[in-house]
């Protein structure tokens, strides 16, 4: 079985800084790709960011290319999304997502297999 959890959501104020980590459980993770995807009250869920197996490719929404970064440590069955430079409109439920198989286009929600259950990240202003 599946499980994926993600945890450091929180409150932070606007310039501030938060990392947050996926972790993964009952799937070969070397294999896999993870992304994280983000979503805002009464908005879409839109994507964030992406990392494919051994970490070399790494994909982000323009809104955050920059800011944020991606990061895996197979070892630990983890990924990781350090989000500096936050800013309001970064508020949103945090979900990270894996596919499977690592193979999938990677800014689409259809490519995931397994889905978190979220950890929600808001920036006062």
């Amino acid at each position: 079985q599946v499980q994926l959890v993600e945890s450091g959501g929180g409150l932070v104020q606007a310039g501030g800084s938060l990392r947050l980590s996926c972790a993964a459980s009952g799937l070969t993770f070397s294999r896999a790709a993870v992304g994280w995807f983000r979503q805002a009250p009464g908005k879409e869920r839109e994507f964030v960011a992406a990392i494919r197996r051994t970490g070399d490719n790494t994909y982000y929404a323009d809104s955050v290319k920059g800011r944020f970064t991606i990061s895996r440590d197979n070892a630990k069955n983890t990924v990781y999304l350090q989000m500096n430079s936050l800013k309001p409109e970064d508020t949103a439920v945090y979900y990270c997502a894996v596919d499977q198989d690592g193979w999938g286009v990677l800014t689409t929600r259809d490519s995931y297999d397994y889905w978190g259950q979220g950890t929600q990240v808001t920036v006062s202003s």
